[in-house]
């Protein structure tokens, strides 16, 4: 049976879907089965940080219809046949589907993975709802600024009322350099506010960006990369380890990288 967790957020624009994706291509590295469910009928854009949306022949909405099987669907990976994603519907009818034809299509396929992530709607609206039924283990995406971290708390009251009692936290695009110099919130400050466990943190980096526009993999030698293989090992191990964002700002080394940081 896979273990099944909701990937969310308190708002948009936190970097939801690429942590699913570069949690879900680590748990795949480690050599874990793997399958990515884009709960974001509608708006969804899972397959294009994939970089597979060309391959997209079956949706969710397919599946749902009888159109076709849940294996019919499914895309593996180019690079790593460990992961795989099933696409949401861009049919707008697919917002309309029923509550229970996400849990039947999860069941269909829950004996096949090691790990299901499903990559859920920001916000509390009907999407959201709708991937509430599927698990009790959620991790919460946050950014490092009070807006991002009132939503996130929003969410976190709401998960716990329905009884979900697996939650952590993971803090993405944290610059430590301003966490060092105080103009930024700190990962401790996240946890108290949040009353929760960080479980990772990922660093502004420019490869995310690059992840963005032309899709694939991280590139190797970046600081996001190292953040989010810490990450999967979280997961898997559960001994968290966490990257430290400040570390290379810390000292006299770290000052000078921070005011060329400033300068730049």
């Amino acid at each position: 049976m896979a273990r099944k967790i909701v990937i969310t957020s308190g708002k948009g624009g936190v970097g939801k879907t690429t942590v699913t994706v570069n949690l879900g291509v680590n748990l795949a590295k480690l050599g874990y089965s793997v399958l990515l469910i884009d709960g974001d009928f509608g708006l969804n854009n899972l397959d294009i940080v994939m970089g597979l949306e060309s391959k997209i022949n079956y949706d969710i909405y397919d599946v749902a219809m009888c159109k076709c099987r849940a294996e019919q669907a499914i895309i593996q990976d180019t690079f790593n046949s460990n992961i795989a994603i099933l696409p949401a519907t861009k049919d707008i009818k697919g917002l309309y589907l029923p509550d229970m034809i996400l849990e039947d299509v999860i069941a269909q396929l829950d004996k096949s993975y090691d790990y299901i992530l499903i990559d859920s709607p920001a916000g509390i609206d009907k999407g959201f709802v709708r991937t509430l039924s599927l698990t009790h283990e959620a991790i919460i995406v946050t950014t490092p600024h009070i807006s991002a971290l009132r939503d996130a708390d929003k969410v976190v009251s709401i998960l716990r009322n329905v009884g979900f009692d697996m939650l952590s936290v993971v803090v993405n695009r944290a610059r430590g350099d301003l966490m060092v110099s105080g103009e930024s919130v700190s990962v401790d400050f996240i946890a108290q506010f949040l009353n929760l466990d960080i479980l990772g943190v990922i660093p502004e980096d420019d490869e995310i960006n690059n992840q963005l526009l032309i899709g694939g993999d991280i590139h190797i030698a970046s600081p996001a990369f190292s953040a989010y293989k810490k990450l999967a090992k979280s997961i898997a191990n559960s001994k968290i380890e966490i990257y430290d964002v400040t570390k290379r700002y810390r000292g006299l080394i770290g000052r000078i990288r921070r005011i060329l940081k400033k300068m730049a």
